[in-house]
């Protein structure tokens, strides 16, 4: 995998990297009083994984989503807010990525909480 670079896709986590990590929790309805319960676990496991995982930055998978990181502000998201999450998944790959959406979907008519966002014009 680390043959191609990582500039040459969007996906950046390529070298030096073994496996990927997917932490998540899912429980019955009737246990939704118990929700925050199993959130703050999960938040705790990936505290604890911190030194054990990648670095500046800590890098996310974008199907793997981590609402943690920040959401979309109903599509009205700036670069600055965006480059939270979008960093993590996209590393230096997401300034390029921001720019090809710009001008692909200057309406930003494709998003999700944690999409891409246009440049302000």
């Amino acid at each position: 995998m680390s043959e191609i670079p990582e500039s040459q896709i969007p996906f950046p986590h390529r070298a030096g990297n073994i496996y990927e990590i997917q932490h998540l929790a899912y429980w019955d309805k009737e246990r939704n009083k118990e929700a925050e319960r199993y959130i703050n676990w999960l938040r705790r496991l990936y505290e604890y994984l911190t030194p054990f995982v990648s670095k500046n930055p800590r890098a996310a998978y974008l199907n793997y989503r981590d609402l943690d990181l920040g959401v979309n502000n109903d599509g009205n998201t700036s670069y600055e807010q965006a480059s939270v999450w979008g960093t993590k998944y996209f590393k230096n790959n997401f300034k390029r990525l921001v720019e090809v959406k710009s001008k692909v979907d200057p309406s930003n008519f494709f998003r999700n909480e944690q999409s891409i966002p246009i440049l302000s014009t």
